[in-house]
């Protein structure tokens, strides 16, 4: 009788359990500095841009802002891509272009985080200079060159193309996936 019963009512328990030990094990400190968050995704030594996008990421993840990730802001990013609805996830995408916080995207945030997003998941088939004219030319309604959190959700949610351009650019399951199987190990 070694093996404990799941008692009914146990939820996602064993799920919780196991990235709470994995949590630990990569972080013993319970607390995830930016130095640990890149070690544990396996990116040191990336250029200046790809830095800006990792810090921009861990800055989102780190809701009370203390400098660290916690095993509760920990679970919540992992919620949020695994199983975040897709209005959830624009919400995010936003916050991750709007750089300096001021509610809006203009083509330079847009611009810096998708040439950072491109040095580490690799170049897609357009520049980031196309990709940023595509979005603002299909989803800046009031050609004000910003894009309001508004403008962005109903314009990609609008276009399918747009979504799935943005999506696939932005998709962080590669990260999760480095999360959720632990380090990347170097052959």
């Amino acid at each position: 009788m070694g093996a404990k019963e799941s008692l009914p009512g146990d939820g996602p328990a064993p799920e919780m359990h196991h990235y709470y030990s994995k949590f630990m094990r990569e972080c013993p400190s319970g607390q995830l500095t930016l130095h640990e968050f890149k070690k544990l995704l396996g990116l040191q030594g990336l250029d200046p841009q790809g830095e800006v996008y990792i810090k921009r990421v861990f800055d989102i993840f780190d809701l009370n802002k203390d400098g660290f990730i916690d095993f509760l802001e920990f679970i919540a990013a992992i919620n949020l891509v695994i199983r975040g609805k897709i209005d959830q996830k624009l919400k995010w995408y936003f916050k991750l272009y709007d750089a300096d916080g001021n509610g809006c995207i203009d083509k330079k945030e847009l611009l810096s985080i998708f040439t950072a997003i491109q040095a580490i998941n690799g170049h897609t088939g357009m520049s980031a200079e196309e990709f940023t004219n595509v979005i603002f030319q299909k989803i800046d309604v009031n050609n004000d060159g910003e894009l309001t959190l508004e403008e962005f959700i109903n314009g990609v949610e609008g276009d399918a193309g747009l979504m799935e351009l943005i999506t696939k650019s932005f998709d962080l399951s590669n990260v999760l996936k480095v999360i959720q199987n632990g380090r990347r190990h170097s052959i």
